[in-house]
């Protein structure tokens, strides 16, 4: 069986010059396992904001595949019925670096889960090409998106990439006024799943090296910020280069 591709679950960031050298490095490390010079863009999960603020997705990737020498493809997918189209399922294949970015985890999840479009996603990344979730693409790669505005009511079925693993991208936005401890308790999760606060420009990421797994997740920490761990014995942070030991 092949090995997966390289993963990275970012808090924000994406295609910003910041960013560069981690997608630079997801995209090379596809490559030398024979995938194509070719950098795709998902942008689902913003598939129900204006059509400005998709033209401003799709320039700022742009921008980035000029910096890092690559072929950008965006593909238009915006609504389910995107996500069914066999023609745009093909133009992921062999594909260097997979990118889904921000927007709403919960109609990104929905959207995408079951379609030849993400069929396509994970058979490329199960074969090498690397993937990278942003915001609402982090979110979606675990097993369920939580609804935090009411926690006690049921979450959103995720595309279960990461089945024991939680991300709460934008961690030091929206809880950097709390400590960890208390984040812990307001970031529930079910008995086995780990939960990560990931900060802004910064990123999880595993595959790169050979200290990082997917499956088991092992992280390293990539960023000017910090990868928080919520559930366990303690909270921890992590920083750029570190380790991240989920407890």
């Amino acid at each position: 069986m092949d090995k997966p591709g390289a993963l990275a679950l970012v808090g924000s960031g994406e295609y910003l010059p910041e960013m560069a050298e981690l997608e630079g490095n997801l995209l090379r490390s596809a490559m030398e396992r024979g995938k194509l010079n070719r950098f795709i863009q998902l942008p689902l999960a913003a598939g129900r904001e204006s059509t400005e603020r998709l033209k401003f997705w799709q320039e700022l990737g742009a921008s980035q595949a000029e910096r890092l020498a690559t072929q950008q493809v965006f593909l238009p997918i915006y609504t389910r019925e995107d996500a069914m189209r066999i023609d745009l399922a093909k133009e992921i294949d062999n594909a260097g670096l997979i990118y889904i970015s921000g927007g709403d985890p919960s109609y990104l999840a929905t959207s995408l889960a079951g379609t030849p479009v993400w069929e396509a996603i994970e058979r490329n990344w199960r074969a090498g090409s690397a993937l990278a979730g942003c915001s609402a693409g982090a979110m979606a790669l675990s097993a369920d998106i939580p609804n935090f505005r009411k926690q006690s009511a049921p979450g959103t079925p995720g595309l279960n990439v990461l089945p024991t693993l939680r991300t709460i991208p934008h961690y030091n936005k929206f809880f950097g006024w709390i400590p960890d401890s208390a984040a812990k308790l307001m970031v529930r999760a079910p008995e086995g799943v780990s939960v990560i606060g990931v900060d802004e420009l910064t990123a999880a990421v595993a595959g790169l090296d050979e200290a990082t797994t997917v499956s088991p997740p092992k992280f390293k920490v990539f960023g000017v910020g910090a990868v928080h761990v919520l559930r366990g014995s303690a909270t921890h942070k992590y920083h750029h280069g570190e380790l991240v030991e989920l407890h």
